[in-house]
């Protein structure tokens, strides 16, 4: 891999929702799940490789979240993160990856773009679209723990309501 443009580092700079980890990787820092952006040139073009891990409901919960109800939120998280394509100001063609192990399901995807704001722009909507594909997916009923519990808290606060 070569150096990354400067072009690139300003972009990912001037981008609230990114703080620099290494030459060619970026952390968000505006969203409560991990969420990270490798990016490198290829052919004069910025190829974007997002990945964002979110947690289990299981491991989120106070309760026991039954195994039928576990593998059924997550089908149904996989087939969302899959409708990802409509959040872009361009049209991509994303074919994102969804893998499930131990207590961590982690969503994959890449994309190349010539232009590097929009780039980062759509980088961090993908970030932002899986965390709010999980928020979309809690299931009421359940005491949840940190940090969906602050989630939910911030829901609350933000609706006006208890």
């Amino acid at each position: 891999m070569s150096e990354l443009p400067g072009r690139v580092r300003r972009a990912f700079a001037d981008h609230t929702a990114f703080e620099q980890v290494d030459d060619a990787t970026f952390e968000s820092v505006t969203t409560t799940f991990d969420g990270t952006v490798e990016a490198d040139e290829v052919d004069g073009h910025i190829r974007f490789t997002v990945e964002v891990r979110v947690p289990l409901l299981n491991s989120v919960t106070e309760d026991e979240v039954a195994a039928v109800v576990e593998d059924g939120w997550f089908e149904t998280f996989e087939l969302r993160v899959e409708d990802i394509g409509g959040v872009f100001r361009t049209e991509r063609d994303l074919d994102p990856t969804v893998t499930r192990q131990g207590e961590t399901i982690t969503v994959e995807a890449s994309f190349e773009d010539i232009n590097e704001q929009r780039g980062v722009d759509d980088a961090g909507a993908i970030i932002d679209y899986v965390e709010g594909t999980f928020v979309q997916g809690i299931i009421p009923g359940y005491e949840y723990t940190e940090p969906v519990a602050s989630i939910i808290d911030r829901a609350r606060e933000n609706a006006g309501g208890n």
